[in-house]
């Protein structure tokens, strides 16, 4: 990095202490530079003890949080830290589950040089395959897309947003959004930051030359289910927090279609799961109702605060 520039990694933990002994010591060691911040979302007592010994023995700022204050409100006590006492001028998130070598971290740095800036690397799961490479929220049904659907579709409507699994922050883009909405607890936070940042005029940029590798929900893969089975965490807040974004920041018009859209949308969330988890569908489908009903009580609440039309 620019010598006038400091680096602070952020990652948020909870009950992950070995994917961090795995992935974050990995990035620690390949950054040397960097100021690494640990938010310990309070799990367990033992939890808490592994994850104290592992920022002492690597010289890691632990912040200790009283309870688990989720991915956005986490992210909020680190960069506190990291701006207002380590004297950082950029930020790093980084998923307990992911890590990023020196020269990509460089690369990012290259590209976040000039004006408030948003970026993520190219990011690849453990197989090698593509996991992130930019992403579109579509206005008219609340579905997403990647490049190839931005491709066939260039005329929709639709709103970029970068994954929080890896994600840039100069300290003027952080100051233009205020940081996450700690109301979303889990999942659409990067997708609600993305696009308070790019309106307040940051850039959004995906870092080709930058690369993470992300094993995807390795910090909340449900251990009794299949591989590629979800949470009923998962669920949940990916449900809920769709309409969530949909009252926040889009218009009466869009928000009423993305509320119709709901129960279509909460199948293929399901679907991420595969089908055998339908053998016992309990868990899932309370997961399902649960969202809508919540997310559309949000969506209701948060109408007189919607921004202007998109």
């Amino acid at each position: 990095m620019d010598e006038r520039r400091m680096l602070g990694i952020i990652v948020v933990n909870y009950a992950s202490a070995g994917l961090l002994a795995e992935n974050l010591t990995a990035t620690a060691a390949a950054v040397p530079d960097a100021r690494i911040v640990v938010v310990d979302n309070r799990s367990t007592p033992e939890e808490r003890a592994r994850v104290e010994a592992l920022s002492v023995a690597n010289g890691w700022r632990l912040v200790p949080m009283d309870d688990n204050a989720g991915f956005g409100g986490g992210v909020n006590a680190g960069a506190a830290v990291a701006f207002d006492e380590l004297g950082v001028t950029d930020i790093l998130l980084l998923n307990p589950d992911a890590r990023i070598d020196g020269r990509s971290v460089a690369a990012l740095s290259a590209a976040t040089a000039e004006g408030p800036s948003v970026a993520s690397p190219r990011v690849e799961d453990a197989a090698g395959r593509v996991w992130f490479a930019g992403m579109d929220v579509y206005l008219g049904d609340g579905s997403m897309g990647g490049p190839r659907r931005r491709r066939e579709h260039p005329d929709a409507r639709r709103l970029p947003w970068l994954s929080g699994a890896c994600l840039w922050f100069t300290h003027e883009a952080w100051d233009l959004t205020g940081g996450f909405d700690d109301a979303y607890f889990l999942y659409w936070e990067d997708v609600d930051i993305s696009v308070r940042a790019a309106r307040a005029g940051a850039r959004l940029l995906v870092v080709d030359d930058a690369l993470a590798v992300h094993d995807e929900g390795g910090t909340h893969r449900a251990s009794a289910q299949r591989p590629e089975a979800k949470s009923e965490l998962y669920y949940y807040y990916n449900i809920r927090n769709r309409l969530l974004f949909a009252g926040l920041l889009l218009d009466a018009a869009d928000a009423e279609a993305w509320s119709r859209t709901a129960w279509s949308n909460a199948r293929q969330v399901l679907l991420r799961g595969g089908r055998r988890q339908f053998l016992r569908p309990i868990a899932p489908l309370r997961a399902a109702w649960r969202g809508v009903r919540d997310g559309r009580r949000l969506l209701a609440q948060a109408g007189s605060q919607r921004g202007p039309a998109v």
